[in-house]
């Protein structure tokens, strides 16, 4: 791999080579593609960290990809910019790649990252790995549910993964729809790749390991973006590679949004007070950009009466500093990058420095992931997705169906319409794709029709 061959603005389900003449750039396509799909429009309805309120606002999946987004493109553009002009070897279009493109690449893969997430966020994962494990010895069709696929088919089911589940929503082409999925190109879903193996694969000493990138179902798709961006083959595994260089931007972004909107979307809602957030923040910047502009900043913000307004200025301060120092860490690092031998992320680079970024990670433990309210929408969420798996998985599984099973696959939309050829895996993963784009209101609201708590009127 180098700078040069790690790009391919060619697009799944496509096999045209046609140079782009448009005024818009394949890789804008991506973004506008994105912006313009149902699976990130649903991203309003589900879960970001906080329940979804109906008065004060915090924030949900899309408004955290959209944030995260405008992250990654300033991350692009510094890291395009540097590339540009201190790589050797560029040809004229690969310059302007990183100089006008990039941007647009990151900025699309962090629109991209939470498609994959089902509804009330990570509890919604749990539940549907949970489900799997739960009834594993349960016997459908005269056999044990776990037999009903291969052992590796089986690893997917049991460790779902959101990451996965957005390479399989974005490139799939499901009944009806257009072969390819969204079409994107292949350096975009590189850009995505967090976890470059198979679910069998996992290892959490390595960070491209700890979790996994790609459904079975998927594997054709896995081998067409590794070998259109020539990624470095891990040589320790037989179904894993070493992350793409442009990786690093993307989920150094969505690192910084967590890191630092959490605390403000706390503040909001008062689970930490101004000086908590204030201190925390301010402790950030000074400890990467010194003490002398942390304290510039503390009196500048002694002069704003409005909490709100102050913990906003002291959100984009610490972004920005954050996204400078993400920048300078992946241009230190990038020969170590593009070998596949950078085994961290640019945030725990720059916590190394930075003691302060681990104490913002466990107030946030302690006093946002750990909050009441987070844990009952967990435990609600839980629930929810639990009980439609044990209505639709035994049902999409046998082969003779009566009345209420029929009832139930009137339910499944077109697109994931099930038919006898596709395997048991294949009919559980469709029902799997039903679910887990549901929104957390959509779920809910199946949820208590089908259980009878409410009755539909029309």
């Amino acid at each position: 791999m180098n700078w040069q061959n790690c790009i391919s603005d060619q697009r799944t389900g496509s096999s045209s080579k046609k140079v782009d003449e448009s005024y818009r750039h394949n890789y804008q396509r991506d973004f506008d593609r994105l912006i313009f799909s149902s699976a990130f429009r649903r991203l309003q309805g589900k879960t970001q960290v906080f329940p979804l309120p109906g008065n004060t606002f915090v924030h949900n999946r899309l408004t955290h990809s959209l944030e995260t987004s405008s992250v990654g493109r300033s991350l692009g553009e510094i890291v395009g910019n540097h590339i540009a002009s201190n790589v050797t070897g560029l040809s004229e279009g690969d310059k302007e790649f990183y100089k006008h493109q990039l941007k647009s690449v990151i900025a699309a893969a962090c629109l991209a990252h939470d498609v994959g997430n089902p509804a009330f966020g990570h509890s919604g994962e749990a539940a549907i790995s949970n489900y799997f494990e739960k009834f594993a010895e349960e016997v459908i069709e005269g056999k044990k549910l776990k037999e009903h696929c291969t052992s590796e088919e089986w690893e997917d089911l049991i460790n779902f993964e959101g990451n996965a589940n957005a390479i399989r929503i974005l490139s799939r082409q499901y009944e009806g729809k257009s072969k390819g999925g969204l079409r994107l190109t292949y350096t975009t879903l590189a850009s995505l790749l967090k976890y470059p193996c198979a679910s069998n694969e996992t290892n959490r000493k390595f960070k491209h390991r700890k979790k996994y990138g790609f459904f079975r179902s998927d594997e054709k798709i896995f081998d067409e973006i590794v070998s259109f961006t020539n990624m470095v083959k891990d040589e320790n595994a037989d179904k894993s590679y070493y992350r793409h260089p442009f990786v690093y931007l993307t989920e150094a972004a969505d690192d910084i949004c967590y890191l630092v909107i959490d605390m403000e979307d706390a503040h909001r809602i008062d689970i930490l007070d101004r000086s908590q957030v204030q201190d925390a923040l301010l402790s950030i910047i000074g400890e990467v950009k010194g003490q002398l502009e942390g304290d510039n900043l503390k009196e500048y913000c002694s002069n704003i009466s409005d909490d709100n307004e102050a913990v906003s200025f002291l959100r984009a301060m610490t972004i920005n500093t954050l996204v400078n120092r993400a920048a300078e860490v992946f241009i230190e690092n990038m020969d170590d990058i593009l070998e596949g031998k950078f085994t961290s992320t640019l945030i725990d680079v720059i916590s190394d420095d930075c003691p302060s970024i681990d104490k913002v990670i466990r107030l946030s433990v302690d006093k946002i992931y750990n909050h009441e309210s987070v844990v009952e929408i967990e435990i609600a969420g839980y629930n929810v997705m639990s009980e439609l798996l044990q209505m639709y998985i035994p049902t999409v599984l046998k082969s003779k169906r009566g009345t209420y099973e029929k009832k139930v696959l009137r339910l499944m939309p077109a697109q994931y319409k099930i038919n006898p050829t596709q395997s048991s895996y294949e009919k559980m993963m469709l029902v799997i794709d039903h679910i887990s784009g549901m929104t957390d209101g959509y779920a809910t609201e199946l949820y208590r029709k089908v259980k009878g708590i409410e009755i539909s009127q029309h």
